[in-house]
Order: C-alpha cells, then sequence, then structure tokens
C-alpha cells in the first residue's frame, strides 16, 4: 500500500494513463471524460501553482466546493506539497464559513463561484489572515472590485495551472519531491462536522486513515478498470471523499451527477454506471417514485405489482433464513427450518420469477445495464427499503462510520450481505460493544460501540480536551451510536444515545426505529419523535403533500387551501390511523413507546435548516425552531 493519498493516485495513473478518471456535465448535456493522465497532471501543475504563490508544507488552505471534477484535481495538488485542506460545501451557511476559516486562520481559500466569494468577502473583518482566493468559475465583477478593495487577491483555477507549468518548468521534479516527503501519519484535511448535535468539530485526518480503509474496501465493493461510478453527494463530507479515493484506488471513474429524481435517472441511463454511493434519502426517494407511479397506474397493474412485490419480499425472507443472510443473535435451528420452509420456497422462486420478468426488470433497466451495487451511507437505512430492494433483485449495501473514523467501519459486501446488518469491521479496525460503564460485552448485547484501529482520526483541531473525552488512552474512540453485535460478528444499529429520549416514568426510548416505522407510511415524509422529560411521546410528522393530495382526489374531497385542509378532520383521522398502524405491539413496539400526540408540519426539511449536508436530522436545531409546535404536543 502507498504511504500517501498523491502516491496512490499516481500508481493508479500511471498504470492506467488513457482511462478516464472523471466525466464532467457539459452545457449541452453530455460528458466529458478526464483520462487519469490528464488528472495526475492537471493536479501536479496545480501544485506547482501553488508553491509559486508562497504555499508551504502544512499550510491549511479553505475549499469550498461543491463535487465536481476540479475539486479532486485541486485534492491532489493540496496534498501533494503536504499542505491540508479544509473543505466544505457550497450550502455553507456564511456563519459556518466565518467559524471554521477563522478557526483554521486560512489564508488561502479555493472557492466555487460567486455566491461564495460574496460570502467570503462579507466577513473578510473576521479573517484578518485571509489574502487570496482561487476560483473555479469566474466570478460577478461587483465582487471582483470588491475584493480589490479588500486587498485580496482574486486567481482563476486555471492561471494557476498556467504558473504550475512555469513553475515546475524552472524547478524540474520539485513536486515529485514533495511527494516523496510526504508520510502515513501526515495530515491530509480537516474536516468540520456537519452540526447536528452542536457547533462543528474541526476532525484531522491522515493519509493513513483514508489509506487503511482501501485494502479491504476494493473486496466488499469493487469495481473494474474503467468501471463507472456515479456520484450525487457533497464532496466536502468525509463518505463521498472515501469512495472517490476508492473509485480512484481501482481505476474507476468519476461520474458527477445531482441528486435529483430526473436528473440522477436521465445520468444512470446516458452513463449505464455500475455503482451508485449515497443517503438512504436517495434510495428511498426512488422507492417512493416507483410505489407511486404504480399507484398511479392503478387497476390490475397496480394490484399485480402489490402481488407480486409481496411474493419477492415474503420469498428473500424465507431465503434469507435458509441460507443464513439475516442477522442472527441465537440458534436459529437450521435443519427445523428447512423442513419448515423448503416447500414454500421453492413453490414462491417461479411466481417471483414471472413478477421479475413482469415488472422488477423493467425497474433494473431505469438504473442502466451496468448497474451492480448502491452503498447506503450517512445515516440510518430505513428497513421496508432495504426489504424492497433487496426482494427486486437490486443490491444496495448499507455502510457505517463517522467523520472520526475516516470514514468507513463496517460495510456490508456487496458478494454476500447480511440482511439489517451493517457488516463486520474492515481489515484495520477493531470494534467492542461496552456497556455504560465502560464494562466490554460479549455477542448479543446492546451496548455503545467503541472503534480502534488505522482510520481513527489524529484528533480535533486545537481541542484536545474534547479529544481525550472522545478517545480513550488505549486508543478507543467513543462512537456515541448504540449497537449490538451478531453470533457471527456482524454489527446492528439500535439508535444514538445523544437521541435517547427518558421519558418521566424513566423509561428510556430510541426515537429512531419508531421514525423509520412512520416513514413507511405513504403519507409521511420525515417524522421526529419528542417526549424528553415528558410523560409521553409525540411527533413532528412531515406530509408527504402529493400522496395527501392524491388520497383527497381519490375519496371525492374538497378544499379550498392545502393548509386548511391538513387541519382538517378528515386529514387529522388518516395520520392518527397512520401513526397507530406503524406503532403498536404487533410491530414490536412496548406501550410507552406508543404516539401520543402529533402536529403536522407545514413544509419539508430543508439542507442547511433542519437537515445537514447529508440529510441527518439536526434535532437541537428542531428544538428552536419548533418549540411553539412542540409544546403544544404536551399541553
Amino acid at each position: 500500500m502507498e504511504q500517501t493519498l498523491p502516491r496512490m493516485i499516481r500508481k493508479t495513473a500511471l498504470a492506467y494513463s488513457d482511462l478516464p478518471a472523471q466525466y464532467s456535465r457539459l452545457s449541452s448535456g453530455d460528458f466529458q471524460p478526464c483520462t487519469y493522465k490528464e488528472l495526475f497532471e492537471n493536479a501536479m501543475n496545480f501544485a506547482g501553482g501553488l508553491l509559486s504563490t508562497g504555499v508551504k508544507r502544512g499550510d491549511l488552505i479553505g475549499l469550498i466546493s461543491d463535487n465536481r471534477q476540479e475539486w479532486e484535481q485541486s485534492d491532489i495538488g493540496i496534498l501533494a506539497i503536504g499542505a491540508i485542506d479544509v473543505p466544505r460545501g457550497c450550502d455553507a451557511t456564511i456563519k459556518d464559513l466565518q467559524y471554521i476559516l477563522s478557526f483554521t486562520e486560512c489564508k488561502l481559500v479555493i472557492v466555487e463561484n460567486t455566491s461564495q466569494i460574496k460570502k467570503i468577502l462579507s466577513i473578510k473583518s473576521d479573517l484578518p489572515k485571509l489574502e487570496r482566493l482561487i476560483y473555479f468559475d469566474k466570478p460577478a465583477q461587483a465582487e471582483a472590485d470588491e475584493a480589490e478593495k479588500q486587498n485580496i487577491e482574486l486567481l482563476s483555477f486555471d492561471s494557476i495551472l498556467q504558473k504550475g507549468i512555469s513553475f515546475r518548468n524552472e524547478n524540474p521534479n520539485i513536486i515529485e519531491t514533495e511527494i516523496e516527503k510526504g508520510s502515513w501519519d501526515d495530515t491530509a484535511a480537516i474536516i468540520f462536522t456537519s452540526g447536528t448535535t452542536g457547533k462543528p468539530k474541526g476532525v484531522m485526518l491522515s493519509h493513513g486513515n483514508f489509506l487503511t480503509q482501501l485494502d479491504e474496501l476494493q473486496e466488499r465493493i469493487y469495481l473494474n478498470p474503467g468501471d463507472r461510478a456515479l456520484c450525487v453527494l457533497p464532496i466536502w463530507h468525509v463518505f463521498q471523499r472515501l469512495c472517490e479515493y476508492v473509485i480512484l484506488f481501482q481505476a474507476g471513474a468519476i461520474c458527477y451527477s445531482k441528486p435529483i429524481g430526473s436528473i440522477l435517472l436521465a445520468d444512470f441511463q446516458k452513463l449505464n454506471p455500475h455503482l451508485i454511493p449515497a443517503v438512504p434519502r436517495i434510495f428511498e426517494a426512488v422507492y417512493d417514485g416507483i410505489t407511486r407511479k404504480m399507484r398511479k397506474t392503478g387497476g390490475i397493474v397496480y394490484t399485480l405489482f402489490k402481488f407480486f412485490t409481496s411474493v419477492a419480499i415474503l420469498h428473500s425472507r424465507i431465503d434469507r433464513r435458509l441460507f443464513r443472510k439475516e442477522a442472527r443473535f441465537s440458534n436459529d435451528y437450521l435443519a427445523l427450518q428447512w423442513i419448515i420452509f423448503v416447500i414454500p420456497w421453492l413453490l414462491l422462486y417461479p411466481v417471483k420469477l414471472l413478477g421479475s420478468g413482469l415488472f422488477f426488470s423493467k425497474i433494473k433497466a431505469m438504473l442502466g445495464r451496468n448497474f451492480r451495487v448502491g452503498i447506503a451511507g450517512g445515516a440510518a437505512y430505513p428497513k421496508a427499503v432495504d426489504e424492497f430492494f433487496w426482494a427486486i433483485g437490486i443490491n444496495i449495501v448499507e455502510g457505517y462510520g463517522m467523520t472520526e473514523t475516516a470514514p468507513v467501519v463496517a460495510v456490508r459486501p456487496t458478494a454476500c450481505p447480511v440482511f439489517r446488518t451493517i457488516g463486520s469491521a474492515i481489515r484495520g479496525v477493531q470494534v467492542r460493544i461496552v456497556d455504560h460503564n465502560g464494562m466490554v460485552l460479549g455477542r448479543c448485547q446492546k451496548g455503545v460501540l467503541q472503534v480502534k484501529g488505522g482510520t481513527v482520526m489524529k484528533g480535533y483541531y486545537k481541542n484536545e480536551e474534547l479529544t481525550k473525552k472522545t478517545i480513550t488512552p488505549d486508543g478507543w474512540l467513543d462512537t456515541g451510536d448504540i449497537a449490538i453485535m451478531t453470533l457471527n460478528d456482524e454489527l446492528q444499529l439500535r439508535g444514538r444515545i445523544k437521541d435517547t429520549i427518558v421519558l418521566r416514568g424513566g423509561e428510556n426510548v430510541e426515537p429512531l426505529p419508531i421514525e423509520m416505522k412512520l416513514t413507511e407510511s405513504r403519507f409521511i415524509t420525515s417524522a421526529v419523535v419528542v417526549g424528553q422529560d415528558q410523560k409521553y411521546l409525540g411527533a413532528l410528522i412531515v406530509p408527504n403533500q402529493q400522496e395527501v393530495k392524491d388520497w383527497a382526489q381519490e375519496n371525492g374531497l374538497q378544499y379550498d387551501t392545502f393548509e386548511n385542509f391538513m387541519l382538517s378532520e378528515n386529514v387529522q383521522k388518516l395520520f392518527e390511523e397512520e401513526i397507530a398502524n406503524a406503532v403498536n405491539a404487533q410491530n414490536g413496539f412496548r406501550m410507552f413507546e406508543k404516539i401520543n400526540n402529533f402536529v403536522l408540519l407545514k413544509k419539508e426539511f430543508e439542507v442547511g435548516i433542519e437537515l445537514s449536508a447529508k440529510q441527518e436530522i439536526m434535532r437541537y436545531r428542531l428544538n428552536e425552531i419548533y418549540e411553539k409546535e412542540i409544546e403544544s404536543l404536551f399541553d
């Protein structure tokens, strides 16, 4: 294994110089390839350009941009000369940028466009050390004039490449020499957490943190040279960043798309990718789109679709039992299982095949000819969505990690996944489950997940005290996640410690399983369970407006405005029934986990307001934004 990321990418570029490394969308809608030779040469020229402007080894460089080919080229160039990038996306608020860039005291910031330049210039008084901005897209004249007024030098990405070419001609092999100076433990990036639990923390990640994962991920999520991966997530986030390193390590091609349904599905047809890493909400959106389309078709087609889907799910459940593809926490008496289920398994199989011919093959065709696997990471993957794709033969595997572990701890192998687990820990990583006193628990006992190994961060930037609280003296990182280990050492997540709700009666409630069950309803887009220090639980419900409107039309219900309709007795009763049908004893919930009251919110959650960049709910913000609504639940 190479010792730094630039050396790893150099090795791939030398071996597969003419293969496409990146595909970028042109204004015409077509995609233009960039070969490995071009990618690496641009990165080296960018590195030379940075050196020519005075950047030194160890300097911190802001990188504020969404996913695009210049991002990866800039990243490799920064790392090649031993500098450290501090990334964030274009959705970053002015407050985020003010905190991150002032805390890291960046002299140089790379930005995508005018909007980011405008944000940074507005907080220049808080960034006294900022001297220079490098942009990918040419800024508006007003921002260029303002930058000049504030003594900020503006340079284009292309001009830095030209400076780099001249600098390398005048200083032969200087970049290659810098690359050789790099080591496994050098800091590669300081990635600030998305702030779902409060103020962002700067996570220091080394080259070795990222490279540790590549050893086994090439086996669990394999690509052949030239295979394509559709990339839609924000590149500043560690999950997408690592995925791109995995792709480049295996000489695959990164295809830049958008997490918008119509664009994404069109790109599947154009590019025929083999892989897509995404947050669960994207797979959930595909699932909702399929079921909504079939429901609108109606008639015998919808009836048959429901029938064949039910058969496929039932057959898959039996198949998982018989072939031990399900999380196991006790003796499953396999011989007895075969006696009971082998006949139903055989009888259902041809019906499932017929369903595949009539429906499921058409769904698969929407993902192109080559699609092999999707990776769901960054948040909890809903069971209903997981089961649906498994049943119809679309392989989506769930992974787990956190920024502090760069990020992968475990991921289901694509070849032999085990349902409702995140797989076992990858090579180079150890895991253990402990109780609240720190005592190590055995298999099949629920507790807090701790991680140790080559992926664990160097620490929090300028926060040694928090680092000591998070990582034990012997190197175990406390994830704050509740988990349980199966008989075969796969991990299953059960929630987060900080999300745990404690009712007045002392009952501890994990909200995530309840929320995931609620969102299985076609009428519920998002649900957040609340009730800390209350007698009972309540829920904030984001309705699926289109589904509610369709339901009203199906039942001949008239209304003036949708907002008034949501307050009507018919709609309130509909959601009461949906919630009661989801959260009950039959579905495994205890009496105190019942939702006693709910409120329907007027708008969907938005990234940057209620959601983080990876579309996780920022619970602490909801208490502020929806304070009145939450209070009304417990009046």
